[in-house]
């Protein structure tokens, strides 16, 4: 299984990413294994905005690329909705997933 998430950062941005764990991948962007983005070193994640579960791995990457170039104004309207092929995660899954 393959997610693709939106972390919200303490500056209000979001960050775009893809993993097959939410739980240790969050993890790592706030510090805890040495694997976090240098986008997330930089802007702190305060949590889960948003997650989709794929189908495989090249559909996750399709996605990530599209949300990705998404504005950020894109990104808030399309955080925590359906997606048409994609799983949303109910929140109650993210916020466990957040610890």
């Amino acid at each position: 299984m393959y997610y693709v998430y939106f972390l919200r950062c303490a500056d209000g941005s979001l960050y775009v990413g893809i993993t097959t764990d939410l739980r240790r991948r969050l993890r790592e962007h706030r510090g805890k294994g040495g694997r976090g983005a240098k986008y997330t070193r930089a802007h702190p994640p305060l949590g889960y905005a948003g997650a989709w579960l794929a189908p495989d791995r090249a559909a996750a990457g399709r996605l990530e690329y599209r949300l990705k170039k998404l504005s950020h104004s894109g990104k808030e309207a399309v955080a925590g909705t359906w997606l048409p092929g994609y799983t949303a995660v109910p929140e109650e899954a993210l916020r466990e997933a957040e610890g």
